[in-house]
């Protein structure tokens, strides 16, 4: 909007294509050539799968133009609810009663929602854009303003579509990323393109040439409230969790369910079997490096007790190599989430079935399943009790007695600090080992930048949960960060590049914000985590399905870097031209590669964020010039 340059319709038909795979049915634009006004869109149809559904779609009576991503998966009830207040609706989509609860109640629709969604709607005589994200980010939106214009899509690489030149890498970032595997917050690696946040909504007028600033909708609050008991607690959530698949069986397409035989997918098909009429259709993935990468067998298991129609695929570290370039085009950013290839494949293998699928994603953040927050539970306890002269001698203990890596030493060091420094969420890459690392120009302008985004960003998450238990807090921060920016992300990316639309039934956001008042204690118990998940299954699932150890899409990446793939990455990291040597030492990196490959030091994590960042940087997914010294 507020276009100056170029062609317009040329323009948004380049950013609609950037991403045809996410809407391989149905393509379409509006432009409205008074004000430079335009809106494109692909369609994945799911609801109402004919011309009916064709996006842009406008509704001329009250001067609205939507383009939506995603799925409100009440919108049978919002209609009659609006049809009551005397709506009249032309189509069975609903894009059309977004854009009707748009006229209805404005913004304040949001709240009406239960879906996963990222919209856009043009509001003629305000002379105003609305541009909304969902309450757990399940959908992505991103936006770029300059002074040509105001650009948004779903993806970065359809506004770098259209822009002059290509958004300067900010440099500064380059640490936040190899702190967490990605960059949290509103900010990405590219300067000025920025992701509107979970939960947030925004409006930006025509000839405002201010910086508008998004506007919070919704957030997620931890009550410290009143224990009402096990039963209650149990029969709540198994209420809200049924609710959430219900609504999510709605579609006039194929739906499957994505199997790993862990306890979250098989709660899926283990509740939404009895419900269906045919056989699921369940697919599954998995790595032929033994036991610890194969979990076909729990799934296997599942599958037969549900009578479900399983389909399985094996990935070969070939497979896996081979997809790199791919995989970096379509993250459009730097993520360290190797288990989005398996992600992938299993997509494809699902997208010659069905068009829809179901997951697990998202219940280890709300029922607490990472055995990390256990740790961090025991350690908040240990911080407390031993005082600052303890848990500093212990953590000298850890820094200087034992090998680096050692996980003895990792806890020692991290006991000694408060929650806020301690936890920085679920994968993170120790500050103590960025010197060893980074080359000492890069070291030192990591050390002394100044207006830190990302970690006012995150200050600011422990800030709003400073009255809650540690438990609590840790969930919070997951839920805003690691969630959103790693898994969401991921199963967005990887699931739409197979157009194949990926639902979360763990995300339905009245369970999420129940799970929230759950006292922490029916998470874990007896060093349990899930403790009321589990309780929820007993009666559903296996006892060896609901009481194993997690697993999730486990890649093998340290056996493939000591072996097949460590002269790939050998040739990657260490290339004269190398992008990443000039934030990161030479020397180093050989060290890094050389000690996993002799099995010194497991640094699998580190090489493969390290390869994703060269990728990223060479793709030409960003200009600027680094005035940092090489080393």
């Amino acid at each position: 909007m507020k276009y100056n340059h170029g062609d317009i319709a040329a323009d948004i038909k380049a950013m609609r294509d950037a991403f045809s795979y996410r809407g391989p049915d149905d393509k379409g634009d509006w432009i409205h050539h008074g004000r430079l006004v335009a809106l494109g869109h692909r369609r994945l149809s799911i609801l109402d799968p004919t011309s009916a559904g064709h996006q842009p779609m406008q509704d001329e009576d009250n001067g609205l133009t939507i383009v939506f991503n995603g799925e409100i998966y009440n919108y049978l009830e919002i209609r009659e609810d609006l049809r009551s207040k005397g709506c009249q609706f032309k189509t069975g989509t609903d894009t059309e009663v977004i854009l009707k609860a748009f006229a209805q109640w404005g913004h304040d629709c949001l709240r009406h929602f239960n879906g996963m969604f990222a919209f856009a709607i043009w509001q003629e005589k305000e002379q105003c854009l609305f541009i909304a994200r969902d309450r757990l980010g399940i959908k992505p939106l991103y936006y770029f303003e300059n002074n040509q214009g105001f650009y948004f899509a779903s993806e970065i690489k359809a506004i770098r579509a259209v822009l002059p030149g290509s958004p300067a890498v900010q440099h500064e970032l380059i640490d936040s990323y190899m702190s967490f595997g990605y960059v949290p917050g509103e900010n990405t690696l590219l300067k000025g393109v920025k992701r509107l946040l979970p939960g947030h909504c925004m409006f930006k007028g025509v000839w405002n040439s201010e910086v508008v600033s998004p506007k919070k909708y919704w957030d997620l609050h931890f009550a410290d409230n009143e224990d009402r008991g096990e039963g209650y607690y149990l029969e709540n959530a198994r209420l809200l969790l049924d609710s959430a698949i219900d609504l999510r069986l709605r579609s006039d397409v194929p739906l499957g369910i994505f199997l790993s035989g862990g306890l979250d997918s098989s709660a899926v098909v283990g509740l939404l079997a009895p419900r269906v009429n045919e056989p699921l259709k369940t697919f599954s993935v998995a790595y032929n490096f033994g036991s610890q990468f194969n979990e076909m067998p729990y799934a296997r298991q599942v599958a037969k007790q549900f009578n479900t129609d399983h389909h399985e695929i094996f990935i070969t570290p070939d497979d896996f190599r081979d997809f790199i370039p791919q995989f970096i085009h379509l993250m459009d950013e730097p993520v360290t989430e190797s288990a989005a290839i398996s992600l992938y494949f299993v997509s494809k293998l699902a997208k010659e079935q069905v068009t829809v699928v179901l997951s697990g994603e998202g219940a280890d953040e709300i029922f607490t399943g990472y055995d990390l927050y256990k740790y961090m539970v025991v350690l908040e306890k240990y911080f407390r009790i031993g005082g600052k002269a303890i848990t500093g001698l212990l953590a000298g203990l850890g820094n200087f007695l034992l090998p680096p890596g050692n996980k003895l030493a990792k806890y020692l060091i991290l006991g000694a600090l408060p929650l806020e420094q301690r936890y920085k969420g679920i994968s993170t890459y120790e500050e103590r080992y960025k010197k060893r690392l980074y080359n000492d120009a890069f070291f030192a302008a990591c050390r002394e930048q100044k207006n830190d985004a990302v970690k006012s960003f995150l200050t600011g998450l422990f800030e709003q949960t400073k009255n809650n238990d540690v438990l609590s807090r840790m969930l919070y921060f997951d839920t805003k960060t690691w969630l959103v920016d790693d898994l969401l992300i991921k199963a967005d990316r990887m699931s739409m590049a197979a157009s194949l639309e990926l639902r979360v039934p763990f995300l339905d956001y009245r369970l999420v914000e129940f799970a929230a008042t759950m006292p922490s204690h029916y998470k874990i118990r007896n060093g349990q985590g899930k403790y009321l998940l589990k309780k929820m299954m007993e009666d559903v699932l296996p006892k060896e399905i609901v009481y194993r150890k997690k697993m999730g899409f486990p890649t093998p990446l340290k056996m493939m870097f000591e072996g097949d793939l460590y002269g790939y990455a050998q040739d990657v990291l260490l290339s004269v031209s190398a992008k990443i040597l000039a934030y990161f030492s030479r020397e180093r990196v050989q060290e890094i590669l050389y000690e996993h490959k002799s099995k010194k030091m497991d640094h699998h994590r580190l090489i493969w964020q390290l390869i994703v960042l060269e990728h990223w940087l060479s793709g030409n997914q960003g200009k600027g010039t680094l005035t940092l010294g090489t080393g």
